[in-house]
C-alpha cells in the first residue's frame, strides 16, 4: 500500500472541502491506536478518522462505526475537554511529509477565543497524535516519548513541540524536467533512482512511473532513451500530482492489497473508488474482518491442522505396511517347501537348507526356524503369516480409503475457515466439528440455539436465484433438502468447495446464468485465485450422497464441464446476501 505524503496530500484535500467550518460534535476512541471526531458541517455529519497504529498508520473521512469501550481512555476524555464544540479552521500539511496539522477556533476556560492544534504525524514505528496549545506546547499525546527514550524529539506534556526534521530531497510536483535525474549518478534502476531522488513517493508509486514511462518496473536507466523516458515522467507526476485520485489493487480471491493515488498496473490492473476515504474504509474494513475473523477461528483452525497432520502421518504409515504386505506370496512358497522337507527338520534346529523347487534352478536356501516349534508348526506358522498379510492387506486398504475420505473432509473444513466471514458461519463449522466428534461440546450452561443460518443467496442477470452452500452441513441441505430435482447443481471440479444450485424450477436456465454460477463456484472453492478453473454442472437429480460419508461428500455422472474464471463482481458481501450482484 501506498500511503505516502501525496496519497496524504490528496486525503487532506477531500477531507478539508468537507470538514472545514465544521463544529466537532463527538470524540470517541474505540482501539488504542485508533481516533474518530465527528464533525457537524453545513450540509452534513462526517467522521474523521485517525489510524496511529505504526504498522498502518491511516487518516480519512470514514463511514465506519466501530463499538466503543464502555469507558472511554484518559487520552480521549482530554480530546473531549479541548476540542467538543471547536470549529476547524484549517488543515495544513508539510511538504513531502506524512504529517498533518489540524487547527482549530475553541474557547478557552475565561471564555476568550484562543487556536489549538492536532498534529497527526504518520510516519511509521514514529506516529504518533499531538493536541497542542495556543502556545505550541504539547497539551498530551497519545504516545509519550520520554527524555531518556530519543534525544531527538521527546514527546511529553508540557514541551513545545518540535517539527519533523525536513525532507531534503527534491519535490516531484515542482521538477519539470527529468533529464537531470537521469543523467545523474546514482541508483541503476529507474525506480530506485526516482526513490533516492524525490521526496513523499512510495515505492509503489515510483514503479508505476517506471513502467509507464519505460515499460518495466525493473528498468535499468543505463541505454534508455534519456529525452523521451524523461517526458514521461513529467507526464506521469504531472497527471497523477494534479489530479490524484483513488485506485485499489485487489487480488483474484477479492482480498484488498494495495492502493495508491495514481492507477496500479504493475499487477495486471486495479479499480477506482468514488473517494479516498470510501476507498481506506473498503480496504481497513476488509483487512481487519478478515484478521479478527482468523483470530476467531484459531483455536479451531489449530485443531483441525493437528489432526489433517495427525491422519496425514498415519496414512503414510498404514501405505508403507500396505505395501509391505504386497510381497507375501514368499511366505506360502516357504510353507511348501517346508512341507516337502519336514523329513529333514528335527524340533530344536534354529535353520535347515533346502531345495528351493520354486526356483527354476532348484538353488538351495537356508531357512531360518524356531527352535520351539516342531518342524510342522514351523511351516504353519509361515501359512499362518502369509494368511496374516493378506488379511492385513485388505483391512489395510479399508482403512486407507476412510482416511483419505476423513483427511478430505478435515481439508474442506479447512477451506470452510478461510471462507467464514461473519461469527455465525464460525459457529456452524464449530457444531459440525462438534457433532463429527472432532470437536468437544461446549461445557456449562447451555447456550441459547442460534438462528440457523442461510446459504448464500445471489442472483443472476437474468433473473435466477442463485444459492451457495457456506459449509458442509449447509451443503447437504442445500443440495439433497432445499434444491429441488430439477435444479441445475453446480461444484468445482476435483477441488473442495460450495454446492452451488441454480433454482430454475425445471426451465433451462440461459447460458449466461450458467456461466455465472459457475463463477460462483469457482469463487468459493479452493482454487487459490487461479484462473480457468474447471467447474462440473448436473442436475440435482442425478447427484448422490455417498451412504456413511462425511457431510457434503458426494458422487454424480453424466455431468458436463464448462472452465471459467472466479469472477469476483458477481460475489456480493455475504452480510448482504440479498442485493443483487452485478453483471
Amino acid at each position: 500500500m501506498a500511503f505516502d505524503a501525496f496519497f496524504l496530500c490528496a486525503v487532506l484535500s477531500e477531507a478539508g472541502e468537507k470538514l472545514t467550518g465544521g463544529r466537532v460534535e463527538k470524540i470517541h476512541q474505540p482501539g488504542r491506536d485508533t481516533v474518530i471526531l465527528h464533525f457537524k458541517c453545513a450540509d452534513s455529519r462526517q467522521k474523521l478518522l485517525f489510524g496511529i497504529n505504526p504498522t498502518a498508520p491511516r487518516l480519512h473521512l470514514t463511514a465506519a462505526s466501530p463499538e466503543n469501550p464502555a469507558e472511554p481512555p484518559m487520552f480521549c476524555m482530554l480530546l473531549r475537554k479541548h476540542l467538543s464544540g471547536a470549529r476547524l479552521a484549517g488543515i495544513s500539511q508539510i511538504p513531502m511529509e506524512r504529517c498533518a496539522t489540524f487547527t482549530f477556533d475553541c474557547i478557552d476556560e475565561m471564555g476568550d477565543p484562543v487556536q489549538k492544534k492536532l498534529v497527526a504525524e504518520l510516519m511509521g514505528r514514529t506516529c504518533n497524535l499531538y493536541l497542542l496549545g495556543p502556545d505550541g506546547r504539547i497539551i498530551d499525546c497519545l504516545r509519550r516519548v520520554g527524555l531518556d527514550e530519543t534525544s531527538k524529539r521527546p514527546a511529553l506534556p508540557g514541551m513545545y513541540y518540535q517539527d519533523p526534521s525536513p525532507i531534503t530531497k527534491e519535490n516531484p510536483a515542482e521538477c519539470s524536467d527529468f533529464t537531470h535525474t537521469l543523467t545523474s549518478v546514482g541508483a541503476d534502476l529507474l525506480a530506485d533512482r526516482l526513490m533516492d531522488t524525490f521526496g513523499g513517493l512510495s515505492p509503489l508509486v515510483c514503479r508505476e512511473a517506471a513502467l509507464f514511462a519505460a515499460g518495466n518496473i525493473d528498468a535499468r536507466i543505463d541505454g534508455m532513451d534519456t529525452g523521451s523516458v524523461a517526458e514521461k515522467l513529467s507526464l506521469f507526476f504531472r497527471e497523477n500530482l494534479q489530479n490524484p485520485a483513488p485506485y485499489l489493487y485487489t487480488t483474484p480471491d477479492g482480498t484488498p492489497k494495495q492502493f495508491a493515488f495514481c492507477p496500479i498496473y504493475q499487477y495486471g490492473g486495479c479499480s477506482r473508488a468514488d473517494s479516498f476515504g470510501e476507498l481506506l474504509d473498503m480496504f481497513y474494513t476488509v483487512r481487519d474482518r478478515k484478521d479478527a475473523m482468523r483470530q476467531k477461528s484459531q483455536a479451531v483452525r489449530k485443531t483441525v491442522q493437528n489432526l489433517v497432520t495427525r491422519l496425514t502421518r498415519k496414512l503414510a504409515v498404514q501405505e508403507k505396511e500396505r505395501l509391505e504386505s504386497l510381497d507375501r506370496e514368499r511366505l506360502r512358497q516357504l510353507g511348501d517347501i517346508l512341507t516337502a522337507n519336514l523329513h529333514q527338520i528335527q524340533k530344536g534346529q534354529t535353520k535347515v537348507k533346502v531345495q528351493d523347487f520354486y526356483d527354476e534352478n532348484m538353488a538351495e536356501i537356508e531357512v531360518s526356524l524356531s527352535p520351539i516349534l516342531s518342524p510342522q508348526q514351523n511351516a504353519a506358522k509361515f501359512y499362518k503369516d502369509y494368511a496374516r498379510m493378506k488379511t492385513a492387506e485388505k483391512e489395510l486398504t479399508r482403512q486407507i480409503e476412510l482416511g483419505q475420505q476423513e483427511l478430505q473432509y478435515l481439508q474442506s473444513v479447512l477451506e470452510e475457515l478461510n471462507r467464514a466471514e461473519t461469527d455465525a458461519e464460525l459457529e456452524e463449522i464449530r457444531q459440525e466439528l462438534q457433532s463429527g466428534g472432532y470437536l468437544k461440546q461446549d461445557s456449562g450452561k447451555r447456550k441459547m440455539k442460534a438462528a440457523k443460518l442461510a446459504p448464500m443467496r445471489f442472483e443472476s442477470t437474468d433473473g435466477y436465484p442463485i444459492y451457495v452452500g457456506r459449509n458442509n452441513r449447509q451443503n447437504d441441505e442445500l443440495t439433497f433438502k432445499s434444491a429441488r430435482k430439477d435444479d441445475i447443481w453446480l461444484h468445482a471440479s476435483k477441488v473442495h468447495g460450495s454446492h452451488v444450485i441454480i433454482a430454475c424450477g425445471g426451465v433451462t436456465p440461459p447460458d449466461d446464468t450458467i456461466t455465472q454460477a459457475a463463477q460462483l463456484a469457482a469463487y468459493y472453492a479452493e482454487t487459490t485465485g487461479g484462473q480457468n478453473i474447471p467447474v462440473d454442472v448436473v442436475p440435482v437429480k442425478l447427484v448422490r450422497k455417498i451412504p456413511d460419508r462425511k457431510p457434503g461428500m458426494v458422487i454424480y455422472h453424466s455431468h458436463r464441464t464448462v472452465i471459467v474464471n472466479p469472477y469476483r463482481d458477481i460475489v456480493v458481501d455475504p452480510l448482504n446476501a440479498e442485493k443483487k450482484p452485478e453483471a
